[in-house]
């Protein structure tokens, strides 16, 4: 799991703020963030989930497939496949390249893994 500077900065003020209105995504945010390897800049992450980043990930449950654009979530839209970093998906797969898994209890406390396949600019 890496993360630029920046985004880190970004992504924990956003957790740090959203703490009472969303605490478990808020807290599993929070909790992939202290676990991430920190790179400069963001020019260092080639091929790693950012904001913005388009992936392209399967749920190791369903089988499903699914491409989507990660985002903050004044931009999210989900008719558009915009994902909000505030979401357990969002929150499961920043910082993560194509390869990796992640497993994560979702907030019904069913366990989910997702595997990305993708990830393009």
């Amino acid at each position: 799991m890496r993360v630029s500077e920046g985004d880190l900065r970004r992504l924990t003020s956003l957790a740090d703020s959203t703490m009472e209105l969303f605490p478990r995504v808020a807290q599993f945010l929070a909790r992939e963030l202290d676990r991430a390897t920190v790179v400069p800049t963001e020019t260092d992450l080639h091929g790693v989930i950012r904001m913005g980043s388009e992936a392209t990930y399967r749920d190791e449950e369903s089988g499903a497939t699914r491409t989507i654009v990660l985002v903050y979530p004044h931009e999210a839209n989900i008719e558009r496949n915009r994902v909000s970093i505030l979401t357990p998906v969002g929150a499961a797969l920043i910082g993560l390249s194509a390869g990796q898994r992640i497993d994560f209890q979702a907030p019904g406390g069913e366990a989910k893994g997702l595997t990305v396949l993708a990830v393009s600019e």
